[in-house]
């Protein structure tokens, strides 16, 4: 673990009735904190707010980006927006996926109307994948992958849907960005494949970059975390200044922490509890936390089409953490429970 974190703590209904100072805006969001928890040498203490300047240089800096606003990304013709929760829909062109292998079928073009459903349904872009990334998946040639998602995204892109391709293969990046793809998630935050971080650069598409404790062997080798939170932060800091030294636009990087890929139990509760610090990290947070086995291990063993409920729950707990994006299977169910939470807190702002 490296220097001071920082993770807002204390949320607030609303500014109003407090002095200037004493309660700061969450990346430009909709939520409001008037205290930090800091880590600093394995010890934690809570320092208000308007105090951030007493602790040091790196305190300052933090603070700086966990209140700047999130500028929206413009993917050609669409928009993508972080000052409200998104809801990202996942779209698996797999016979082999953990979820939903092989429910769409084969047929492009009934996969690409599923897509399309859930983008009337609220979901702000689909997550078009060809490979599947649950523990022991065999992997999958990279020709495979592109005659899996090309067309699906040819189909998804003529219809005005924003797409976004989930891949670790240079490859399948570049084929799916010519497709019409406009934003690229890798789970291996452009580790993998060594063209992976120049197509990117060369595309100038805006990226997500997931932690994974060793991308080489898919996402889940062991982590052996002492301060999981922290370690992840860490690890995604300096991964996106190697990202950007590579030539990519710091605006338009996305962090994922990873849950579910190289992580326990308790490591997966530990992040989604601190999902708040990683504003400091300055980037939109995309949570992909849709039917994980965290659910099934608090519940019973309760198999992956039956955790819908937990699903939501998670997804909940990050937009009151502040994360812009939620990646899940369950679109309207989801958009539902965000559409609620978002006039709760219309209500509460206004006192």
């Amino acid at each position: 673990m490296t220097g001071l974190h920082l993770r807002p703590v204390q949320f607030v209904d609303t500014p109003v009735g407090h002095p200037d100072g004493n309660v700061a805006r969450l990346a430009g969001g909709m939520l409001w904190f008037a205290a930090y928890e800091v880590t600093e040498h394995g010890e934690r203490r809570t320092v208000p707010v308007a105090d951030v300047a007493t602790l040091g240089e790196r305190a300052v800096m933090l603070h700086g980006r966990i209140t700047a606003t999130r500028p929206a990304l413009t993917v050609g013709d669409r928009i993508l927006r972080f000052d409200q929760p998104q809801v990202m829909g996942i779209l698996n062109v797999t016979p082999d996926s953990f979820s939903d292998g092989g429910k769409y079928g084969d047929d492009p073009a009934a996969i690409a109307a599923a897509g399309v459903d859930m983008a009337i349904r609220g979901a702000a872009l689909i997550d078009v994948g060809g490979e599947s990334t649950r523990p022991n998946a065999v992997a999958v040639w990279e020709g495979d992958e592109i005659a899996r998602t090309r067309p699906v995204i040819e189909r998804l892109a003529s219809s005005g849907t924003l797409v976004s391709i989930d891949t670790r293969k240079a490859a399948v990046m570049e084929a799916a960005l010519a497709a019409g793809a406009a934003i690229v998630n890798d789970v291996a935050a452009l580790l993998w494949d060594d063209r992976a971080l120049g197509v990117v650069a060369a595309a100038g598409c805006p990226v997500i970059l997931m932690h994974s404790p060793d991308p080489d062997k898919g996402g889940h080798g062991a982590g052996g975390y002492r301060e999981v939170v922290t370690e992840v932060f860490d690890w995604l800091d300096a991964r996106i200044d190697a990202v950007v030294a590579g030539g990519v636009d710091r605006a338009k990087i996305i962090v994922d922490p990873g849950i579910g890929f190289g992580k326990s139990l308790s490591e997966n509760l530990a992040l989604i509890n601190g999902l708040a610090m990683f504003h400091g990290l300055g980037c939109p947070i995309l949570l992909g936390a849709s039917r994980k086995r965290m659910i099934g291990a608090l519940d019973n063993e309760v198999p992956v089409d039956a955790r819908l409920g937990g699903s939501v729950a998670l997804a909940l707990k990050g937009v009151e953490a502040g994360v812009q994006l939620s990646r899940v299977h369950d679109v309207p169910e989801t958009v539902q429970a965000i559409r609620i939470w978002r006039g709760l807190r219309d209500r509460a702002l206004v006192g």
